[in-house]
């Protein structure tokens, strides 16, 4: 009984101490875009509120609670409400998978540095990935606005179809790792990070994931000069802080999954692994934000086309390639 509790209780303090670091890794991240999109567009940026403006997040948290929530006339209520919280939920959820540390020992005692080691934590991820779509649809649907539906649609589709190379560019990682858990994908990298023995899968990954994050140049659904906003034009306040606080959440969780899958996840020298793994994953999210500020928007038509008629034929490619490598190897 008392094993239960204490195992109950190691399991809250780290989702609690996970939840803390990502809600305000994801304020500070959207600080850090403001910034740096200024700097690249020679402006100063958001630098009034506190010292170098770092209370500007907390001015944001408190512009958004304070202002009025609106419901359009002849939306569907329900899941007009319902929508926003789907879409950071899910973006949460995933990181109850994610490795950020090797296990500790404390006491005597084994302490794993992740939630929960599922040994099908790709699975989870990538179905958690799907359910994130939901948000996008219901709220585009239910808010009874053309601009809305069209963002949600666009969105649908961008996410089936960059959802299709994301996961056939992990096949060759889960090949090589032997393994679904992304604990021991991690140890398998080792010697090597995937990034350099699976240089393509890896390319693919990353952009399938940036098309996942709704990003620039993949940013269609939201498309502010074509739909105004796209799925959620119709949002105010904290509801639309959900929508807007879960995409950073979502690109903290992308950024995660990058490292873990390709980047050697904890794996550096001299430094702790938990600071190797934070600084890989805001290298990723540097990225992000490097492409949103040098890039310009796809059309739809050239989006769809890079993803079924480049990205997937590619991606299966790879997985026959890496196949049929790595059966090579164990024959000789």
């Amino acid at each position: 009984m008392n094993e239960l509790l204490i195992t109950l209780a190691l399991v809250l303090v780290k989702l609690l101490l996970i939840f803390g670091v990502v809600l305000s890794l994801a304020a500070y991240l959207v600080l850090a875009e403001r910034r740096i999109l200024a700097r690249m567009q020679l402006r100063l940026g958001p630098n009034r509120v506190g010292f170098f403006g770092l209370l500007q997040p907390l001015a944001d948290v408190i512009k958004l609670l304070t202002k009025e929530d609106t419901v359009p006339d002849r939306a569907d209520r329900f899941l007009f409400l319902v929508a926003p919280g789907l879409a950071a939920v899910t973006a949460l959820l995933a990181f109850a998978v994610v490795p950020f540390a090797p296990p500790l020992e404390i006491f005597g005692r084994q302490l794993p540095m992740v939630v929960c080691d599922l040994n099908i934590g790709i699975l989870y991820f990538l179905g958690l990935s799907s359910l994130a779509v939901y948000g996008v649809a219901l709220g585009g649907w239910a808010s009874n606005s053309k601009y809305a539906l069209l963002g949600a649609i666009r969105g649908l589709a961008q996410l089936i179809s960059y959802e299709l190379s994301m996961g056939l560019s992990v096949v060759p990682v889960i090949l090589s790792a032997r393994s679904f858990s992304l604990t021991d994908i991690v140890v398998a990298q080792d010697p090597l990070p995937f990034a350099i023995v699976h240089p393509v899968a890896f390319l693919i990954f990353l952009i399938s994931v940036t098309a996942e994050s709704k990003r620039v140049p993949f940013d269609i659904p939201e498309a502010e000069n074509e739909l105004v906003a796209g799925f959620h034009t119709e949002y105010s306040g904290m509801r639309f802080g959900l929508f807007f606080v879960g995409e950073y959440i979502n690109m903290i969780i992308l950024g995660s999954m990058v490292t873990v899958l390709f980047l050697g996840g904890w794996h550096g020298p001299f430094l702790p692994p938990v600071v190797w793994f934070t600084g890989k994953v805001l290298a990723v999210s540097f990225v992000f934000i490097w492409v949103r500020g040098t890039l310009p928007r796809l059309r739809y038509d050239q989006l769809m086309h890079f993803g079924w008629k480049v990205l997937i034929p590619l991606a299966l490619v790879n997985v026959l390639a890496t196949g049929a490598i790595l059966l090579w190897l164990k024959g000789s």
